[in-house]
């Protein structure tokens, strides 16, 4: 069994790392997208009501890849490039303009964001959703998703999912537990990331305590709900990961842009990376050809 905690430094190494992952980068188009979204008109600026999914019957995966799919949209830091900052990462460094500017652009657009629990009950019922819905999530814990991303999706009455890996929380330039708290009490939702970003397919076992049920329950602890919605670090999964996701109480669980998984779509649920690169335009392009 590999050693299950790294040292600080290894650790903080992996945050500069955050979600890169090469064999991730290439966007795949929806290969079963000929059912429509049922969509129902909504004032983006209104509060929405939770979804209740404890009732829901979990549909066969034929009947899931028939939906259409839904844009869902990564994101990482939100800050201006520095000189020091790659090439390759400046595709998972959006400059605050840009973001800002992404944002307008889906919104002038018509998008209205919707949350994991909406596109659950989609997926599986078929319950009707916002015109032109879409997902914004953010992965890594980063500050500047507090500071700079909420406050910039509040303008649109935008809402986000924020997978959160726990082992950052209230270091230097991460959000800390009131700051997590504060998104949960304002309906975004609250999503697991594991501890310290650990590649899911190498897990075995005491790896699944310390990588998903304590950070399972410190989420719970800050948040003061249930969590029920996962994104696997660097998008990397296996089908061993599923079960083990399930038995935990996971609805779903999001890769990047790879393939969904015949057998467990929920658990494969497909993003795409907004990258620094894009401009609003080439974003609006990037969701229609990727979904």
């Amino acid at each position: 069994m590999k050693q299950q905690l790294l040292s600080l430094t290894a650790a903080a190494l992996l945050f500069g790392a955050g979600c890169q992952s090469k064999s991730q980068e290439k966007n795949t188009l929806t290969d079963s997208t000929s059912a429509t979204v049922e969509t129902t008109t909504t004032n983006a600026d209104q509060p929405q009501t939770p979804v209740n999914t404890a009732n829901i019957k979990v549909a066969d995966a034929k009947t899931i890849l028939a939906r259409k799919q839904v844009p869902v949209l990564c994101y990482h830091q939100i800050r201006d490039w520095r000189p020091k900052d790659s090439k390759s990462a400046k595709d998972y460094i959006i400059p605050i303009e840009t973001f800002k500017a992404q944002m307008k652009m889906l919104a002038d657009s018509g998008y209205h964001t919707i949350q994991p629990d909406e596109l659950y009950a989609y997926l599986n019922e078929g319950a009707p959703l916002p015109e032109k819905p879409i997902m914004l999530t953010f992965d890594d814990t980063d500050l500047d998703q507090f500071t700079i991303a909420e406050p910039t999706m509040k303008k649109y009455g935008f809402k986000g999912v924020f997978f959160i890996m726990t082992v950052s929380i209230g270091r230097p330039n991460y959000m800390n537990r009131e700051q997590i708290k504060t998104l949960s009490d304002q309906g975004h939702t609250i999503g697991s990331h594991t501890w310290d970003h650990q590649n899911v397919k190498k897990y075995q076992g005491k790896d699944w305590e310390t990588q998903i049920d304590k950070p399972t329950k410190t989420l719970e602890d800050i948040t003061g709900k249930d969590i029920h919605h996962f994104a696997y670090p660097f998008g990397l999964w296996n089908p061993e990961a599923i079960p083990e996701l399930k038995k935990r109480g996971f609805k779903s669980a999001f890769i990047l842009s790879t393939k969904r998984d015949e057998n467990d779509p929920l658990f494969t649920i497909r993003r795409i990376i907004a990258s620094g690169y894009w401009t609003p335009k080439t974003l609006s392009n990037s969701i229609k050809n990727s979904f």
